[in-house]
């Protein structure tokens, strides 16, 4: 199935109410999106050319829409409108994300090496994963808003942070941690 639109993407008839486990509401659920099944895309705009040693292979994108301040955004209508603010501070949210990070372990659990792109699991494992993966996500944005971190710019600051302590020049193809690497 391709989906254009959130209510497509639910499998929901255009006068049926549009239903979201993350607090999205009508008009975020009416946007044209990107086709996208159970969290995953499903064309090549999400897609992008990667040069490896020579040869060209695709690499998996994200789909440009829901932001992480939309994610924000929705989580934090979706928490005001249960009054559950009184639940969710810092810790709570540090706790609740950790379980669900637990909940994603479980899927790999007893699975041994698992090779990019999921080949041999069914659909319906797909779905579950991406339901687990976007409880840490909504749980980790929450968490960022509530310790009033920036986290798309934190992001930048770490990429930062990250490139001068493992230069390319010094760890290509190595995973050692920065602090093995010779001066």
């Amino acid at each position: 199935m391709m989906a254009t639109n959130g209510k497509d993407a639910c499998g929901l008839k255009g006068d049926e109410p549009s239903v979201s486990l993350n607090g999205g509401n009508e008009a975020f659920a009416n946007k044209s999106h990107s086709p996208v099944v159970h969290g995953a895309a499903t064309e090549a705009p999400c897609r992008s050319k990667l040069q490896n040693g020579g040869t060209e292979a695709e690499r998996f994108t994200f789909s440009p829409e829901p932001t992480v301040e939309d994610i924000r955004r929705m989580q934090a209508e979706f928490t005001d409108e249960r009054d559950w603010n009184q639940f969710h501070q810092p810790r709570n949210l540090l706790l609740a994300m950790v379980g669900e990070v637990g909940e994603v372990s479980e899927l790999f659990q007893w699975r041994g090496e698992v090779a990019e792109g999921l080949p041999g699991w069914t659909e319906s494992e797909r779905e579950q994963l991406a339901q687990e993966l976007s409880d840490v996500m909504i749980y980790l944005v929450e968490l960022a808003e509530k310790c009033r971190v920036d986290l798309p710019q934190a992001v930048l600051r770490k990429m930062a942070l990250n490139r001068l302590k493992y230069p390319a020049s010094k760890v290509h193809g190595s995973a050692k941690k920065y602090t093995e690497y010779e001066d």
